[in-house]
């Protein structure tokens, strides 16, 4: 199963597979950062390496959540 929550940054998803016993099998847990990052490539073409800080900053990524 897999279940959306919204956040302050994003998409929070957590997905759990079961195989019917009481813990789960597999769960993983995918940070809203990770995926706001991926779009960065195209936010920062065309502009100026001075704007990249503001850039990045603008989409307040956590590195912690994204290293993960």
């Amino acid at each position: 199963v897999y279940v959306a929550v919204e956040s302050p940054r994003g998409e929070l998803g957590c997905y759990m597979v079961a195989d019917g016993s009481a813990k789960p099998y597999r769960m993983h847990i995918r940070g809203p950062s990770f995926v706001n990052l991926q779009g960065l490539p195209h936010m920062i073409r065309g502009g100026l390496v001075a704007d990249a800080v503001a850039i990045i900053s603008s989409i307040d990524p956590i590195m912690g959540e994204v290293d993960r």
